[in-house]
C-alpha cells in the first residue's frame, strides 16, 4: 500500500492558514458597481485544520457529508460510497456538465457575443455586458475556475439558442453518460424545482470531464487572468481549496447553494492511480476535509 504522508501534511498545514474560499453562488442582490468583483478575496482567519493521515490499516476515512462517492477515474470502480443514489441539488458542480457539452461541441476559439438574457441571473457573476465579445474557450475556462452564473447562461444560450434548449441537451448528455437519476433545468445549478442529481451520477460527469484534455487542463488551473472587453485585466483564483492546498489534487468543480449545501467534485493522481470524489451536502469547511480524505485514502489504497 502506498503511503504518502508529505502531501497529506502539506494539505492540512496549508488549509490551516488559507482564507475562506468565496461561495460559488451567493444569494445576495447583485452589486451596483459595474466592475466585476475581484476573484482574489481578502484573507480571513480560518479555523485550524485537522492533520489527517491515511490509516495504515486501510480503514476508510470518516466523511460527514450527506452523500459521497469515490471511484477509480480510469476504470469506474467504486471504492467508497454513502447515499450515492439519493436525489439532491448539486449546485454549481453541474457547470462541469455544461462545460463538457460546450467542449465537445468544438470551435472553442470562436468569438461569443454577450446578449442581454445572459445577464439575467444572480451572483456570483463576472458582470459581462450585452455586446461584449469573448472567446468561447476563455468563457469556459473562467466558468470552471471561478464559477460565474452569467457566464454559464452565456455559454448555454450560445450553444443551444436558449437556456431552456440547453437544459434539454444537458439531459440528453446525462442519459448518454448513464445518468438515469438526474434532471437538469439550467446550466449553472441555481435552485429550480425539479432539478436534481446524485453523487453517483455526478461522478459520471467527472469521469467524462477527466478524459477530456481541454477540461482536464482547465479544472487544474489555480488562477486565471481575465481580460475584459475594455482592456482591464483581473486575476481570479480557483474556488477549489483542495486544488490549492493538496499537491496531488488536479481539479475539478465546486458548488454551493442553501438548498444543496457545499458540494465538490474533485480528482487526484499519484502517477499510479487516478481517483475522483464527489461530495454533496457538506457543511462549510468540512467539504474540503471530506474531499481531501477521500482522495488521499483512494490513492493510498491501491
Amino acid at each position: 500500500m502506498t503511503f504518502r504522508i508529505l502531501p497529506h501534511l502539506f494539505f492540512a498545514l496549508s488549509l490551516a492558514f488559507a482564507g475562506h474560499a468565496a461561495a460559488a453562488q451567493k444569494k445576495s442582490t447583485p452589486s451596483a458597481k459595474p466592475a466585476a468583483k475581484s476573484g482574489v478575496s481578502e484573507k480571513k482567519k480560518a479555523a485550524p485544520a485537522e492533520v489527517y493521515s491515511v490509516d495504515p490499516s486501510g480503514k476508510p476515512p470518516e466523511v460527514r457529508a450527506a452523500a459521497y462517492i469515490l471511484l477509480d477515474a480510469n476504470t469506474g470502480q467504486v471504492l467508497l460510497e454513502s447515499n450515492a443514489d439519493a436525489q439532491r441539488p448539486v449546485a454549481s458542480t453541474q457547470k462541469l456538465l455544461t462545460s463538457l457539452i460546450v467542449a465537445e461541441s468544438g470551435n472553442l476559439a470562436e468569438v461569443v457575443r454577450v446578449e442581454a438574457p445572459d445577464t439575467w441571473t444572480e451572483p456570483s457573476m463576472l458582470y459581462i455586458k450585452p455586446g461584449e465579445t469573448y472567446s468561447r474557450l476563455k468563457l469556459m475556462q473562467i466558468l470552471l475556475v471561478h464559477s460565474m452564473n452569467d457566464v454559464a447562461r452565456c455559454l448555454a444560450r450560445d450553444n443551444a439558442g436558449s437556456v431552456e434548449e440547453f437544459a434539454q441537451r444537458m439531459n440528453a448528455k446525462a442519459r448518454q453518460l448513464g445518468m438515469f437519476n438526474s434532471h437538469f433545468l439550467n446550466p449553472n445549478g441555481l435552485p429550480a424545482p425539479g432539478q436534481y442529481s446524485t453523487a453517483r451520477d455526478m461522478s459520471k460527469v467527472g469521469m467524462a470531464a477527466y478524459r477530456n484534455r481541454v477540461l482536464r487542463n482547465t479544472v487544474s488551473m489555480k488562477t486565471m487572468n481575465w481580460t475584459f472587453s475594455d482592456g482591464r485585466v483581473k486575476t481570479f483564483e480557483t474556488t477549489n481549496r483542495v486544488l490549492k492546498n493538496y499537491a496531488l489534487c488536479n481539479g475539478m468543480k465546486t458548488g454551493y447553494t442553501n438548498a444543496a449545501g457545499f458540494c465538490l467534485i474533485s480528482s487526484a493522481s499519484n502517477g499510479n492511480r487516478d481517483v475522483i470524489a464527489v461530495v454533496l451536502g457538506a457543511q462549510k469547511g468540512a467539504i474540503w476535509t471530506d474531499s481531501y480524505r477521500l482522495l488521499a485514502w483512494g490513492l493510498a489504497n491501491e
